[in-house]
């Protein structure tokens, strides 16, 4: 199964994800959840950008809070809502929300 997790806040951890299991698991940053990939706390980056085979932030997110998408971990794929589209109708089966 091909899992679509969206995280809409920052946190340093997050146990529910620690426990998803499926073949493939795609994190969608999106509202506060943007912060996760820029933000690192005493120069460590947010545990939340290791637990998806591919992260993704939505751009549109990124600059209303005023995060510059060149600042964000290398690990992240900006998309637009175009993209995130995209992802909803061909890359998951299904989705959860954090």
């Amino acid at each position: 199964m091909k899992l679509g997790v969206f995280v809409n806040q920052y946190t340093k951890q997050n146990d529910t994800l620690d426990r998803l299991k499926a073949d493939k698991v795609g994190i969608i940053l999106v509202q506060n959840g943007v912060y996760n990939a820029t933000i690192k706390e005493k120069g460590v980056k947010s545990s939340v950008l290791d637990k998806g085979t591919e992260v993704y932030a939505l751009s549109e997110d990124l600059q209303s809070r005023g995060l510059d998408p060149s600042g964000i971990d290398s690990k992240v794929k900006v998309v637009d809502y175009g993209g995130l589209v995209d992802l909803v109708f061909n890359d998951y089966e299904k989705f959860i929300w954090l």
